[in-house]
């Protein structure tokens, strides 16, 4: 079954058994799996929905439970991490930044201490938003493709 079926379907997938196959109805649609293709799909299903990437400061982590998890690479305390409820919350965090912005715009959202520099330098590195950093003194990210990383000023790092 190709697996955007599942992603894009309108309707809860159902999934029964004929004692020799796993049927699986989407959108009104029946697909036909053997067992072994049922357990495959799951194992990629449960892989997907638990993930880790690491980046070049910090990481982010999708959890069973459907929440995300930022921290700082290599860290092993809660204190060097944010946990949101849903990857949706940080996208939506970034959308209510300015096209430039700092640590102290992610502080204004109720972020605070050394976990604001963390989640701007995670927007940064994280593929998923369209922003580089722009300056390392103060830590300045842009919303730009424009802005490369290349172009970032010679300021100490903070």
């Amino acid at each position: 079954m190709p697996p955007l079926l599942v992603e894009f379907s309108r309707e809860e997938p159902v999934a029964t058994s004929d004692g020799e196959s796993i049927l699986v109805e989407i959108d009104g649609t029946q697909h036909r799996l053997s067992r072994a293709a049922a357990r495959e799909l799951q194992a990629a299903v449960g892989d997907a929905l638990v993930e880790r990437r690491e980046f070049l400061h910090t990481s982010g982590e999708h959890r069973e439970d459907g929440s995300y998890v930022v921290a700082r690479r290599g860290a092993d305390s809660a204190g060097n991490e944010k946990v949101f409820d849903a990857f949706a919350r940080v996208e939506r965090l970034y959308e209510r930044l300015p096209e430039t912005f700092t640590a102290e715009d992610v502080s204004r959202t109720g972020i605070t201490g050394s976990r604001r520099h963390m989640l701007v330098r995670h927007f940064a590195e994280h593929p998923a938003f369209d922003c580089a950093i722009s300056r390392r003194n103060p830590l300045t990210v842009e919303k730009r493709e424009s802005c490369e990383e290349s172009e970032v000023s010679a300021a100490p790092a903070d």
